[in-house]
């Protein structure tokens, strides 16, 4: 899973095979791993995060909302 950002010991990233769904982050940490919608950024699916890292991991998504959503595109050949 290429990496797109770390933040608080949390990876963030895509996978491959995820450009027909809509545009989402995984994060990774540990044996934990969640997917982030990123319009709008909301839980899509998490396993090993509790309510409070999720909310953590929610806030660090919103901040970086631009930018992955342009790595997103790149990545996926959307409006290249």
């Amino acid at each position: 899973m290429p990496t797109w950002l770390r933040e608080r010991g949390f990876r963030f990233g895509i996978r491959s095979a995820d450009c027909d769904e809509p545009a989402h982050v995984h994060v990774v940490r540990g044996r934990a791993i969640a997917k982030f919608w990123l319009t709008p950024v909301g839980v899509a699916t998490s396993g090993g995060y509790n309510r409070h890292q999720l909310a953590v991991i929610g806030g660090i998504v919103r901040e970086h909302e631009t930018e992955f959503l342009e790595k997103w595109r790149e990545w996926c050949n959307e409006g290249v």
